[in-house]
């Protein structure tokens, strides 16, 4: 027989393996059932930031993974299918192959490449830029929101957004913990075939939008999706708003270059007092047709800029390179020949007119209404006139949706609907309108083509 003391110690024993056993197995009962006790309290605290909160849908992913089937003539997302300037592919070659071009750079822009953008602009803006205060690179156009977002706009602010608007620009609001302010542009009626400059902002309404709260407001000319440039007398009266309220102007104008004949792109940084309050963005990608680089750049007043430069320094921190030295070598390249015909800025327009041209008359055979786009490399279209039944399809979206998923489906032709680019109040009035892009080969048009012209057949 063991001594009294273990004894005892071996009943302890006894409970605390009991317990043990009891223990595991009702863990494994818990699990068995769908759910551990320890895991479910880990889920129920780990939830998402309230400032992302319903920022989870967007259209890009969603279209796109529908689009990617090799059957789908994709004239959805915005990247041209056409290659870029020789000069600008084998100047990154080269960059690559130098040692020291594989390592960091300046955080705020990589001196050749800021001095190159500086040369450029001085000559558009009429004006010295400093190429090391006054120029932020940035990861792309969205960087460059984003930074300007996050630098310049408090919570409790309120930043009017022009409708269509590009689809980043309400998330990146909502995330500084702004309120976005919409305001439409309307479509003037009575044309057979209207063209962007048939959409306007009313006067009265968006004086109504500026208050005390006005932070900013975002303008995107030319305008993506409508193709919109906007006129010097619509850009005066921003600007007066502006001036009037002490108003930001955040002025993305990454299709700058896109300008078709008979029409001018006109900085809003260039009209008097607007210089001190606007962030100007734009990018390689769009300049030079290298969308995968993502390379930006926010131009602006130093007292502006440093706060963008801060919140650079504490995010992305710099950009590749070898990107920014081939870029810098495209700009260089071009900059002595502005204004000229053999210009890239230029000439890729004179090229991309006769593609629009193409495009809206085969919507036009076709039974749609193309809107005919003063600049940028998308095209809108209403197709109302198509009338097509969409009953059958159940989800609980709007017409354009269900118009754009069942034409890649049916029709294997890839758009994105123009709802996305719009409020809630606003879905009403564009919901029968796509958005196409025509930067493409001609193959590729021609498929397009063969598509649309056996609409009915198909």
């Amino acid at each position: 027989m063991a001594p009294p003391a273990a004894a005892l110690l071996m009943n302890i024993a006894r409970q605390v393996l009991t317990c043990s056993k009891f223990a595991y197995h009702s863990a494994n009962v818990h699990c068995r059932r769908g759910f551990c006790t320890s895991q479910h309290i880990m889920t129920s605290r780990h939830t998402h930031a309230k400032r992302i909160d319903g920022l989870d849908k967007n259209v890009w992913v969603a279209f796109t993974s529908l689009a990617a089937d090799p059957s789908v003539v994709n004239l959805g997302q915005g990247f041209p299918d056409i290659p870029p300037p020789s000069y600008v592919k084998e100047a990154l070659a080269r960059a690559a192959s130098e040692d020291r071009m594989n390592q960091y750079t300046r955080g705020f822009g990589h001196p050749p490449l800021v001095k190159a953008l500086s040369q450029v602009y001085g000559k558009v803006y009429g004006r010295h830029i400093d190429p090391l205060k006054e120029i932020l690179i940035t990861v792309g156009g969205y960087g460059s929101l984003f930074s300007t977002m996050q630098g310049l706009v408090e919570e409790g602010d309120e930043v009017i957004i022009i409708e269509p608007f590009f689809d980043c620009y309400v998330p990146m609001v909502r995330m500084a913990g702004a309120k976005p302010v919409l305001i439409s542009l309307r479509l003037k009626s009575g044309k057979k075939t209207p063209t962007s400059a048939d959409w306007f902002l009313d006067p009265e309404e968006l004086s109504s939008k500026f208050t005390s709260k006005t932070k900013a407001i975002i303008l995107n000319t030319p305008n993506n999706p409508i193709g919109k440039v906007f006129s010097r007398d619509e850009l005066q009266m921003i600007a007066d708003l502006c001036i009037k309220h002490d108003t930001l102007c955040f002025s993305d104008e990454v299709y700058e270059w896109l300008i078709y004949r008979g029409h001018q792109h006109i900085k809003i940084a260039t009209l008097p007092g607007m210089w001190d309050r606007t962030i100007t963005i734009s990018s390689a990608g769009k300049t030079f047709s290298v969308t995968g680089w993502k390379l930006g750049w926010s131009i602006g007043p130093q007292h502006l800029i440093k706060h963008l430069q801060t919140v650079m320094q504490n995010t992305m921190y710099t950009c590749p390179t070898p990107l920014q030295e081939a870029v810098a070598h495209g700009l260089l390249h071009n900059v002595d020949l502005m204004g000229q015909p053999e210009c890239y800025f230029s000439s890729l327009a004179e090229e991309l007119e006769g593609k629009r041209d193409r495009m809206a008359a085969i919507l036009q055979e076709a039974g749609m209404t193309p809107v005919i786009p003063e600049g940028g490399y998308f095209m809108l279209v209403d197709v109302t006139s198509l009338d097509q039944d969409l009953s059958h399809i159940v989800e609980d979206e709007s017409y354009d949706y269900k118009f754009v998923k069942w034409m890649i489906k049916e029709k294997k032709l890839a758009a994105i609907p123009v709802t996305a680019f719009v409020g809630e109040e606003s879905k009403k009035h564009f919901e029968k309108y796509i958005r196409l892009c025509f930067i493409k080969q001609d193959s590729t048009l021609d498929a397009a083509e063969t598509i649309l012209k056996n609409w009915r057949k198909i």
